[in-house]
Parts: structure tokens; sequence; C-alpha cells
């Protein structure tokens, strides 16, 4: 298998084929907002930073256009999507309807392993906080709400949610850092699971819907009020 050489600690491709060992480093980079949405992505750059050719780069571009995270325009190239508030507000409100279905079929088919794995998850949450570690919270958030959902068994409602918070990933983020709402996010997440673990079907739906709609919310506010967008 081709390899990229070794550009930094910070960005070591994994064993993955070379496309997608690229579109795996990329995203991640999109995702923590070291390319900001807007901003141009040159091939020719990035093909010498992971000493490679461009045609690899250039298909881990297609990968990350299919996802939605950039977008290619005529005779311009390759830019880091930008989305409007309104539009961020409007994935939000998709997970909200997709996430407070799965729930609800979630709850009633939940274990204690359900229930251990996802406090586990709850305690690195807290630790990176703890440790300042911002760049993990949006993943580990995404992989707490995963874990809770997973019950449900509904392959498809998964599959369309997953495409919906890889694109609210990098916005979660921005929104814990600019509202510094990590405390309060936490808190949520503990109450979410005392009520799953109640089975408490009632009152578990709408607190998910407001945990995530108050989320969408102040993170619109947030973007509005310090133009980053």
């Amino acid at each position: 298998m081709t390899t990229v050489g070794n550009p930094s600690e910070k960005h070591k491709l994994q064993r993955l084929s070379l496309p997608e060992a690229l579109a795996a480093s990329l995203r991640e980079r999109i995702l923590n907002g070291e390319f900001q949405p807007g901003e141009a992505l040159v091939q020719e750059a990035l093909a010498a930073e992971y000493e490679c050719s461009r045609m690899p780069v250039r298909e881990a571009f297609r990968q990350l256009e299919a996802e939605g995270l950039i977008e290619t325009k005529v005779h311009k190239g390759a830019f880091v999507s930008s989305i409007s508030p309104d539009e961020v507000m409007e994935l939000f409100e998709l997970r909200a309807l997709i996430e407070c279905d799965l729930l609800l079929h979630a709850i009633p088919k939940m274990t204690a392993a359900d229930f251990i794995a996802c406090q586990e998850i709850l305690g690195e949450l807290e630790r990176v906080y703890t440790e300042r570690e911002m760049a993990r919270w949006g993943s580990l958030n995404a992989a707490f709400h995963r874990r809770l959902l997973s019950p449900a068994e509904r392959g498809q409602s998964i599959l369309i949610l997953g495409g919906i918070n890889l694109q609210v990933e990098r916005f979660v983020r921005l929104q814990l850092l600019l509202t510094e709402a990590f405390e309060t996010a936490a808190l949520e997440h503990q109450q979410l699971l005392v009520l799953c673990r109640a089975r408490d079907v009632e009152q578990a739906i709408p607190y998910l819907r407001d945990h995530i709609l108050t989320a969408g919310r102040e993170l619109v506010a947030a973007m509005k009020s310090k133009r980053k967008f």
C-alpha cells in the first residue's frame, strides 16, 4: 500500500487507503476548526504537506464533498463549506426529530450494559472538560448520543442521523466554545441518562428535544453576535 511519509505527528495518517486516510485527516482538521468555513483548500499545498501526489488529495476532496464538508467551485477550486445560522438551526431541528424518535424506540430495549457504556462516555467527557481538551468534546458528545440511541436498532435512521451529526459536530464544538456551556451540557447528559434508566419515556423525550434545540438556539445566537459563520 502506498504511504505518505510523516508530515507531522499531529496529522499522522492511519492504515487506510491513501485517499481514505487523507479524507480522515482533513475531516478532523475541518471539524476542529483548523480550516474555517469558506477557506480554500489547495490541492498542491496539501499534497506537499502530506508528501503525496494530487490524485489522492482529489479523491479525498470528492469524499468530503459528498459528506457536505467541502464544496467545489468551477474554476476556483475547493473550499470548506459555509452554512448560515438558519441552516444550522435546521440541522439541529432535524437532529431533534430523529433522535427523539430513536430514543422512543431505544428506551424499552436498554440494558444495564447500555447504561454502563453511556456512563463511561460521560466520565470521559467530564475528564476532557476538566483538562480543557475541547477538541475531543464534539466527538465524545456524538458518541454519547449514538450509544444512548443504539438499542433502537433502526439502521436507516442512525445512518441519516450520522450525516446530520457530521455537519453538526463542528458547530457543537463552536457552540460550546462561544457559549462556554460545558457544565450545562454535562448536567443535562447526566439527567437524560437518569430518565432513561427510569424508563421515563414521557419525560425523557421532551428533555432530549429541549437539550438539542436549546443548544441550537444558543449556537445561532452566538454565531450571529460574533459573526462566526
